[in-house]
């Protein structure tokens, strides 16, 4: 809507990200309408997706329907689609749905990132990565199959290659997948197959640098490796993977025959760049302005992952879902303050509240700058705060439930192996 004829200015927000739905919901009193776009009708907790690879979650308990969630929120309406182009110029989105235009007085890009295969793209067939329910219910497919066919399985080369499991990337997602995949395998299974022992699964976490979590202090880093190592997760570090395939992966010269390749090693932004023609960094990520607007253009804001910020020491702010929430409510007053005629806030700055990440099911490391903890307490931490984070009374009951169940029965209760069979001339049928 045209603002300057006199009409209720329109504040469109592309993506329902921690940033997008964070700035929608902060806005709900601007006198403004607010126009949130995402290609999903539901919120996702991303930090948990791990948990419904590894089927100790299901998919409905970590994602919440948008509407439901904006629906007291009179301001506040949502369309369905892929926005695929900007004209800054016309100030609209266009939206991959036959070309549909949607004009803005005011675009908050916050479209999040996407996974990197640093210029190995085809290497994504044999190893997906971890960003989304269908990706996650795809692995655990892949994980759970993985035992299934081994338990048929009369080669013993071929078992030995259902029964290895590598995850690259050892930040944040790839130690909670491999902490996640040892417990699935050397617990939870124990006890449900007749003529394979799934305790024999190797469990092998790849990472090009020379600790695991190196955005973590060093002790912290090392406390994470041997929480793994107890598990019986193999940790190799200083090793850049060189090839992958549907047989395996080659790492540091090193070829390990595997079936399922799970890829935690990076992201880069989504092509947001390329639609607002801006300057942006090696990652993709687009260079924002101190108060989180597109150079040049005042009207327009990239938040999150597609947002390289920096902070004092001009490092760049980190890719957690703390950071993109606070970045959307802060451009939700800025937008606030033009739309009042009032005087804009300071520049953005990101306050750390501090960095967790879980190792099986009963340890995790904490980093709040102050505190630097590990074991259980840091876990039943790491617990607590997620499901405060979660939206809604219903999904954090919910998951707390399902997490205290699997605790005190050592079982999981979203092992369903459900889709559309993935195509491969080397595997095992699956058991008739």
């Amino acid at each position: 809507m045209d603002a300057a004829a006199g009409k209720q200015p329109r504040i469109v927000i592309v993506g329902a990200g921690f940033g997008g739905l964070s700035a929608a919901k902060a806005l709900r009193r601007a006198s403004a309408k607010v126009t949130l776009i995402d290609r999903t009708n539901y919120h996702l907790f991303q930090p948990l997706l791990y948990q419904v690879a590894t089927a100790e979650l299901a998919p409905s308990e970590i994602a919440v329907p948008l509407r439901s969630i904006l629906r007291d929120q009179e301001n506040a309406e949502i369309l369905l689609g892929t926005v695929n182009d900007v004209d800054l110029q016309a100030r609209t989105v266009i939206l991959q749905e036959l070309g549909q235009k949607v004009s803005y007085d005011y675009l908050v890009v916050a479209t999040g990132a996407q996974h990197s295969y640093f210029g190995h793209d085809e290497w994504e067939r044999y190893a997906p990565g971890l960003k989304t329910v269908e990706e996650a219910t795809a692995i655990r497919r892949r994980i759970l199959l993985a035992f299934e066919r081994a338990e048929t399985e009369t080669d013993p080369e071929e078992r030995r290659r259902l029964l290895t499991f590598v995850i690259v990337g050892g930040g944040p997602t790839g130690v909670e997948m491999a902490g996640a995949i040892a417990g699935l395998a050397k617990r939870i299974l124990v006890r449900d197959f007749r003529h394979i022992d799934p305790r024999s699964a190797r469990i092998i976490l790849i990472e090009g640098q020379d600790r695991l979590l190196s955005t973590y202090p060093e002790n912290l880093s090392m406390a994470a490796d041997r929480s793994l190592e107890r598990l019986g997760v193999e940790v190799w570090l200083s090793k850049m993977v060189e090839t992958c395939d549907e047989d395996g992966v080659v790492a540091g010269g090193q070829r390990i025959e595997a079936r399922t390749i799970i890829w935690g090693a990076g992201n880069a932004a989504s092509p947001a760049a390329q639609w607002l023609n801006a300057d942006r960094d090696r990652a993709g990520r687009v260079k924002v302005a101190p108060d989180l607007s597109l150079p040049g253009h005042s009207e327009v804001f990239v938040i999150g992952d597609t947002a390289l910020v920096t902070m004092d020491d001009g490092s760049p702010v980190p890719g957690v879902a703390p950071a993109a929430k606070q970045q959307g409510e802060y451009v939700a007053k800025v937008i606030s303050a033009k739309l009042a005629g009032h005087p804009a806030p300071e520049p953005f700055r990101y306050r750390n509240l501090g960095n967790l990440a879980t190792i099986g099911r009963s340890a995790a490391i904490a980093d709040f700058g102050w505190l630097r903890i590990s074991g259980f307490f840091a876990w039943v931490l790491w617990g607590l705060v997620h499901i405060y984070f979660l939206i809604g009374f219903r999904n954090r009951f919910a998951v707390a439930a399902k997490w205290l169940w699997a605790y005190f029965t050592v079982d999981r209760g979203a092992r369903l192996i459900i889709g559309a069979q993935e195509p491969s001339s080397r595997s095992a049928p699956p058991p008739s």
